[in-house]
């Protein structure tokens, strides 16, 4: 997959089905646009074309607003977008001048002049240009003028699996790790570098990997336990996780720590990537590190049932 930021110094693309959306957390909805946009290209013998914005636009248009949390971040994003089969994805520097483009702006220039669009398949509910003027009707009724075909992933497709980027986020705040991954298709993930942390872990028995998230837009889940997979180095481990402030130890500032069972070495300074499988409990203060071990270690039994 190539990819380009703006729209210069992208080449000639053959036969291009394009689609344009954020694809935030590429969930099971988004899938079936990838899947459809793919079948196209493979039928005109043309190639995948995904236009997405960042930063997020809503987060340059409502930034005085309850801040919002992606699901991934533009890194992450590309990786999933490249497993579903895009051969060419572009981010559009989204800011608030872009955002007074019409959509026949956008479409004459962007689809129409600079990609050369053949195919063009969106969302139901996929709205673009100026105060999200544009979508399916409009399209349709000029598409002939633009010179592409339209395909529309309709609401009952959508809508048949319930999934939506926003109620994801809810059932992360709520823990509820299972809805997550169903909508996900997948589990969710955290991506960070281990830094060096208090190592009060260590002294009980349980050393943890002390895990610095860089993206502040990043989805933190609800505080507490979690059974999770960890992968370093191109390994993975079976780990369990705390995200939370940990009172027992009068902790001042929330932390993501995961303990890696049947690990030996050094993850200081590593790239690590937490893969959330269940949600064991909420975090709670205990009557000292002794109680505190003790409910680690039927934390950890919980844990290893999941594979």
């Amino acid at each position: 997959m190539r990819i380009y930021e703006g729209l210069s110094g992208i080449p000639e693309i053959k036969s291009p089905v394009v689609t344009s959306g954020t694809f935030d957390g590429v969930h099971l909805g988004h899938q079936k646009i990838l899947a459809r946009i793919s079948e196209l290209a493979k039928a005109e013998n043309g190639e995948t074309v995904l236009i997405t914005f960042w930063p997020h636009p809503r987060l340059v248009l409502y930034p005085n607003e309850h801040k919002l949390r992606l699901l991934s971040t533009f890194e992450e994003k590309a990786k999933l977008l490249e497993k579903f089969g895009i051969d060419h994805l572009i981010s559009i520097p989204f800011t608030k001048e872009f955002s007074q483009l019409s959509s026949a702006q956008f479409i004459q220039s962007v689809l129409v002049d600079r990609l050369k669009t053949r195919k063009l398949v969106i969302g139901y509910d996929h709205r673009f240009g100026k105060n999200r003027e544009g979508g399916f009707e409009y399209l349709q009724k000029n598409a002939a003028d633009f010179g592409f075909s339209l395909e529309e992933i309709s609401r009952e497709d959508v809508d048949d699996i319930g999934v939506s980027s926003t109620k994801i986020r809810n059932a992360l705040e709520l823990g509820d790790i299972e809805t997550a991954t169903r909508y996900l298709g997948r589990n969710y993930e955290l991506n960070g570098l281990v830094i060096k942390g208090e190592q009060i872990g260590r002294s009980i028995g349980f050393p943890t990997a002390n895990v610095h998230i860089p993206n502040d837009y990043k989805l933190i889940p609800k505080d507490g336990v979690y059974a999770i997979d960890v992968q370093v180095d191109g390994r993975e481990y079976q780990a369990m996780m705390n995200i939370g402030n940990r009172p027992t130890v009068n902790g001042t500032k929330k932390t993501v720590e995961a303990h890696l069972f049947d690990f030996e070495g050094n993850l200081y300074d590593k790239q690590v990537t937490l893969y959330l499988k269940a949600y064991l409990r909420e975090e709670k203060k205990f009557n000292g590190l002794d109680e505190l071990k003790a409910q680690l270690f039927e934390d950890q039994e919980r844990a290893k049932q999941f594979k």
